[in-house]
């Protein structure tokens, strides 16, 4: 498939016949559609083309995985987007969590939006980022107060990924 860049978005044109951008969306569940375009974030963009799904221009000229990822790190995105990578070669389904000031919401394998709630929210943190005690008691609480589980993702230098369970616990 073909995929346009422009503005962080890469959208492929759904033409009459192809059935391949709607399948993604609706099997997948990558992206949004709009209007006669799949429209994928750049994250879910350098996944697919990471694993020969997409193949991304830019202005008609092809963009290299190492061209797109450089653009994830200039936009401080690469961590995200190692993050997101794991996650999805695990099986999750996974969408934006800024709704619920997380950087993304989990789904088991088979469930989507639309199909039951996400299971899990996902926020990232640095390993030499200081976090707040008070800012970590409200991701708890906002992730206990919408009935889901909070998985801290905590990224080293080497953007190795530990994964904690944090679940609200009343004493």
């Amino acid at each position: 498939m073909r995929g346009s860049l422009s503005n962080d978005i890469v959208s492929i044109k759904i033409e009459e016949g192809s059935k391949k951008p709607i399948a993604l969306h609706e099997k997948s569940l990558f992206g949004k559609i709009e209007a006669d375009s799949l429209n994928l974030s750049l994250i879910e963009a350098c996944y697919l083309l990471e694993k020969g799904r997409l193949n991304i221009y830019e202005d008609d000229f092809e963009c290299s995985v190492g061209y797109i990822i450089d653009l994830l790190k200039e936009q401080d995105l690469f961590g995200k987007y190692v993050v997101y990578r794991d996650l999805k070669d695990r099986g999750f389904v996974i969408k934006t969590g800024f709704k619920y000031g997380s950087e993304f919401r989990l789904y088991n394998r088979g469930r989507g939006p639309g199909q039951g709630h996400s299971d899990y929210l996902v926020k990232i943190i640095f390993e030499n980022y200081e976090i707040n005690a008070l800012d970590f008691a409200s991701y708890v609480r906002v992730s206990h107060g919408v009935n889901k589980k909070l998985l801290l993702a905590i990224v080293d230098d080497d953007f190795d990924i530990t994964y904690y369970n944090i679940e609200w616990t009343r004493p």
